[in-house]
């Protein structure tokens, strides 16, 4: 496994993770858009540019849903 595989699959496993996690604390919304960040970076890095402009968006969804659910 490339390093570069090794940063998607932990990428994605941190999505999966904070995104089942979101109801126990605005924090896990916090870390999925985190976490879609560094999706996009790997698919971006991959030569993926669609799937690195989606997570992009999903980044910034989630920050917008982390800045509402705090306040």
């Amino acid at each position: 496994m490339s390093a570069l595989t090794a940063f998607g699959l932990f990428a994605v496993t941190a999505m999966l993770v904070c995104y089942a996690l979101e109801n126990r604390s605005p924090w896990f919304i916090l870390a999925f858009a985190a976490s879609c960040a560094l999706g996009s970076a790997y698919g971006f890095l991959q030569g993926a540019w669609p799937f690195g402009l989606v997570e992009a968006v999903w980044s910034i969804v989630a920050l917008r849903r982390w800045r509402s659910a705090r306040a």
